[in-house]
């Protein structure tokens, strides 16, 4: 009998899942991946694109020639809910697809509670198509105007490297305008190693960020801190950490207290043995997990095998994170930070080696899907 196996999410998991089933495709299984775009956006490279060092086209994995490879269906939509009980997805039209099994990589939203006053002042980093799509105009407005003020909310990496991203694009546009960034009082780059800290915050400076210690909340005018400050915005851009999905509160899903899937190593739902989860939208019960990209790359040969072995009927294989990553954190001109436990180092040959990993992921989730082997999947940075 044919099984059913969805994908919901080109995110870069899939992508290994895509490159596997392009190589050995299981008999009697019908492959469907649903995602919103047939171009995956690559979020490393997000920061390189504002600052004006790529093209779109250069940060983009194009899925059309892996899911043909792969010999499954496309679907160009977003799913709104799901029902684990019934085995199936459905949409905002009111369609559903069934599932026999069912992986998910959908990633997170950009939790912006604090924020939503600002109305349409507002960009959140993620969905990154939206972004893409967004950005654009927001330089045009910045030219346009005379003193133009951008605010970025987030003191984590994602916040840090878009306001330096954003402060390069403004001067390489000759914008007459200022980029602030609002952390909260644990600083910039909280879980770092305290040099990483210093080097990035040294380089803010340097770059002209206006840099703001305390939680703020939106008002029509701008950002307001807590010590009472208004930091006027024509445009906020908020990078302010990651919330699930609101459709997974009824997906009869097992959720961890914040409302993300809880997996076990093998990345298998705990409640419901036919749904794998990877990525920012998961939460593993043996191991605490970073929500970064770094895990969805390196997870992804794990649940391509375990995508298999169940359709074959053989052992899942456990995926076990690393206890560092390395973050490699652009600092708007070609220059960057490296950070890796408590080690830590800078300059433009940092930035050259995030490019170096960054372009040649694009390039290997772009090649022809059978002209590499697993471990070199496994292997990407």
């Amino acid at each position: 009998m044919t099984k059913r196996l969805v994908l919901v999410g080109g995110g870069h998991a899939h992508l290994s899942v895509l490159r596997a089933l392009a190589k050995t495709r299981p008999a009697g299984l019908d492959v469907v991946l649903i995602t919103p775009s047939k171009y995956q956006n690559y979020s490393g490279m997000l920061p390189g694109w504002v600052a004006g060092h790529y093209t779109q086209a250069q940060c983009r994995v194009d899925l059309d020639p892996l899911v043909q490879a792969a010999g499954a269906r496309l679907v160009l939509d977003q799913i709104v809910g799901m029902d684990a009980a019934r085995r199936c997805i459905g949409f905002a039209d009111g369609l559903h697809v069934e599932y026999d099994l069912l992986s998910l990589d959908v990633g997170s939203e950009t939790d912006t509670s604090w924020l939503e006053t600002l109305g349409d002042k507002l960009l959140p980093v993620k969905p990154l198509d939206n972004f893409f799509a967004s950005w654009p105009r927001i330089l045009a407005a910045a030219k346009a105007k005379k003193n133009y003020k951008l605010v970025v909310v987030g003191g984590g990496a994602a916040g840090v490297e878009m306001a330096l991203a954003a402060q390069q694009a403004f001067t390489r546009a000759g914008v007459d305008g200022h980029v602030d960034l609002v952390a909260s009082e644990s600083g910039l780059l909280p879980g770092h190693a305290n040099a990483v800290q210093a080097r990035v915050q040294r380089f803010a400076v340097r770059a002209g960020l206006g840099l703001h210690f305390a939680r703020g909340v939106g008002s029509e005018d701008g950002v307001l801190l807590a010590d009472g400050h208004l930091v006027p915005a024509d445009q906020v851009i908020a990078a302010t950490g990651a919330r699930p999905a609101v459709w997974l509160g009824l997906s009869k899903l097992g959720l961890d207290e914040r409302g993300y899937i809880l997996v076990d190593k093998y990345h298998r739902s705990v409640s419901h043995l036919n749904v794998f989860a990877v990525g920012d939208v998961c939460a593993r019960t043996d191991a605490v997990m970073s929500r970064s990209g770094v895990h969805a790359v390196h997870a992804g040969p794990v649940l391509a095998e375990n995508l298999m072995a169940i359709v074959n009927g053989g052992s899942l294989r456990p995926y076990s994170p690393k206890r560092r990553s390395l973050y490699l954190l652009a600092c708007g001109s070609r220059y960057a930070v490296a950070s890796w436990g408590r080690w830590s180092t800078e300059g433009q040959w940092v930035w050259r080696w995030k490019d170096w990993i960054d372009q040649g992921f694009i390039r290997r989730f772009s090649a022809n899907p059978r002209s590499q082997t697993p471990q070199m999947l496994e292997n990407t940075p």
